[in-house]
């Protein structure tokens, strides 16, 4: 399975059904993330990275080979909030925009990085623009994840 195939899969789900734990195993394995925002505060990983992310009114992501870049400002300490900060520039952002009026869905996940795309819809209308990305594509940052 490739990100075009899986993306192509999950297209016109419903929300609340948005993959299946199939999916997500076959996902994993082929070294596949799916991001999408769900509800109105959260946005899930899954399949190589598994994850949920508080969200509420939108958020940007730093993903990297393994994992999620924590939010520097959960961290207890100046020292390990600034070593976060230094990370990031590392990582791959994933914007997680919420109800943006120039977009066509209620959530929009976007990537400068190579991807595929999907929508996840609620009652006949575009509910969140998701994503598909390689691990391939994301970047090891030394120290942490590799």
């Amino acid at each position: 399975m490739n990100a075009k195939q899986l993306a192509a899969q999950l297209n016109g789900r419903e929300y609340g059904r948005e993959i299946t734990k199939e999916e997500e195993a076959a996902a994993k394995k082929a070294g596949l993330v799916v991001v999408y925002g769900a509800s109105d505060d959260l946005v899930e990983l899954r399949g190589a990275i598994e994850e949920e992310v508080g969200a509420y009114d939108g958020t940007t992501l730093y993903l990297h080979r393994g994992g999620v870049l924590p939010d520097p400002e959960a961290e207890d300490c100046e020292r390990c909030q600034k070593r976060v900060r230094s990370l990031m520039d590392k990582c791959l952002a994933v914007e997680v925009l919420w109800d943006d009026p120039d977009k066509d869905s209620t959530w929009y996940i976007k990537t400068t990085a190579k991807h595929e795309e999907f929508f996840i819809m609620e009652d006949d209308e575009k509910f969140c623009r998701g994503i598909v990305v390689s691990v391939k594509d994301l970047p090891t940052v030394s120290g942490i994840g590799d």
